[in-house]
Order: C-alpha cells, then structure tokens, then sequence
C-alpha cells in the first residue's frame, strides 16, 4: 500500500430542472439579502427522471442532500439555498418545520444541522446490505492465489476516516503484516494513505478532500506514502479516471496492494483492498486488478437500489 497508481470514474452530476425550487423567477427572498441567479441545484434530478411525490416533497429532500454534499457542521438557510437552488424562505420554512419533525436541530442563530436520528435512518438502511461479503472476499483471496483481501467501508461516525469491517486473511496472523494496533487506529483509518484511502477519498465531495488533506501524514506511513498534496490530489483524479489505485509500500514497507471503490447509489460506501507482498506482487497483475474490480462490483451491486413496482 505505497505510492499508487489510482483511479476511478467519476459519476456525472444530474442535470436539475430550473423549476426546482417549485418557485418562480420573480420570488422574493430573506429580506436585505441580495438575490443573484441561482446555479442549478447539484443535488436535483432532471425532470424527465422526475417520477413521484409533490413538489414540496422534492424540496425537503433537496434541503436534507444539502447537509451531506455541503459537508462542515452546521448551515445557515441561505448557504443551503445557494446550493440547492431554493428560494430562501422555502428553505427556512423546510428547516423550521424539521425541527418539530426531528429532523434537523438548530445549533446557533441562523445555523442548522441534521439530528443524530439521521444517523439511524443510515444504520436501518444499511442493515443486512453486506450480508455475503465474507464469501466475496474469499473468492477475491482465491482469485489472487493467496492474496489477503479487506473491505474497508467509510466510517459511520466521520466521513473523513475509513474502518475495515471484514477481511478474508486465511490462517495468516495480521502480526504478520507488521501491523500493531496503533497502526490500525492511525495508519489504515487515514484517507490519505492507503490504496484503499485514496480510492474512498476520490469520490467523496471536494470540502471532505480538502479537509484530510489538511491532516497531517501519519507517523507510522509506510516509505511509499504520498507527502506532496498535489501528487496525491493527482492520485485521486487516477483513480477516478481507472476506477482502481495501486499502492506501493503505502500503509508499511514490503506490502504492495490493489484497490478498487465500492459505489451504493451514486455514492463511495467503502473500497475493496487486496493487499501482497512486495517480493511476490512488485507489481499488480491484471488479473489481480479486475479480480479486484469485480469484487468491489460484486459489493456494490448488494447496495444498489431495487426497482420499484412502478419501473417494473
């Protein structure tokens, strides 16, 4: 897991109708505030996918994407209208009416923020996604001939950290990696180091970029980490150009590893690692790459969403 070659393909942003704010042109906002033409909401959808649901509906939703792709911690009404398009006192009156639905909590005057009830509606979602991940991962071992496969997902309490939640290593002892359990907490949790890292770090919004950016590179980093902030920010156009990062001695001298993104709807969810030591793997196969590829699509297939009964 060392210096890298990356990659990835970026998904393209939705097209948002210029009615999206369900107000016209001529609406009035917050008074004082001064009114520029609104970009197109990035979080909208176009309206020829348009299927369901009011207007009013649409908007909530767009106001609840907002605290997610704005990233931070808390958000005025006018910054979350800015982005989404909204009319101001639309997106004030949604966040007025959150606060007695729960939803969204005041923290300071004129600054809003998702309540951790948010957090369960997450947990309930993802329930039982996962289910079948250890077999994946065998099968990725297998495919590697004994390479020791992990699947790091982004970790529930921060979107800036990664957490390996299953890992298929056969008898191999983890000690054997050179990995103690300061490592784990420091080295292998970093958005920034890592084939793994990088490839979760690619996909997630340019505020969350910037921040792990701005982190400091851990101490017990392997020789191949990258230091240089615009090589890594390179790396991560590589990876999502390729869909994949190689990385060289990144996490700890004498392992190489491969790396390939796990997407749920649109969104990074985790990354599938497979990881090999340096005098066996100087340098990854393509076998090793699409059997690595697979599995993340493997993976990302258990979270992408089911057709309802109207697009059957």
């Amino acid at each position: 897991m060392g210096n890298s070659t990356t990659a990835s393909g970026a998904t393209a942003a939705a097209a948002a109708p210029a009615s999206a704010s369900g107000t016209s042109a001529m609406a009035t906002g917050t008074p004082g505030r001064a009114r520029n033409a609104r970009q197109t909401p990035k979080g909208a959808s176009s309206a020829g996918s348009r299927t369901s649901g009011s207007g009013h509906a649409e908007r909530v939703f767009l106001v609840q994407t907002a605290f997610a792709e704005l990233g931070g911690s808390a958000h005025g009404p006018g910054e979350i209208a800015e982005f989404t398009g909204l009319d101001d006192s639309v997106v004030y009156r949604i966040l007025q009416s959150g606060i007695y639905q729960r939803i969204f909590e005041r923290v300071d005057r004129g600054l809003y923020r998702l309540r951790t009830s948010a957090a369960q509606l997450a947990f309930t979602a993802l329930d039982h996604r996962l289910d079948g991940a250890q077999t994946v991962l065998r099968e990725l071992r297998m495919a590697t001939d004994g390479g020791l496969a992990f699947l790091y997902m982004v970790a529930p309490f921060s979107g800036a950290q990664r957490q390996c939640i299953d890992m298929a290593v056969g008898d191999s002892d983890l000690a054997e990696l050179g990995m103690t359990p300061r490592d784990v907490l420091s080295v292998t949790r970093s958005l920034r180091t890592g084939a793994s890292g990088r490839t979760i770090l690619a996909y997630l919004p340019e505020v969350t970029q910037q921040r792990v950016l701005a982190e400091p590179v851990p101490d017990q980093a392997g020789p191949g980490v990258y230091r240089d902030n615009d090589a890594l920010l390179d790396s991560l156009a590589e990876v999502r150009d390729l869909g994949y990062a190689l990385g060289y001695e990144e996490c700890m001298a004498g392992w190489n590893s491969c790396a390939a993104p796990i997407m749920w709807d649109g969104s990074i969810m985790g990354a599938v690692l497979l990881l090999k030591l340096k005098s066996v793997m100087p340098v990854a196969p393509g076998s090793v790459i699409e059997a690595t590829k697979e599995a993340a699509a493997e993976l990302s297939r258990y979270g992408a969403a089911r057709p309802t009964a109207d697009h059957v």
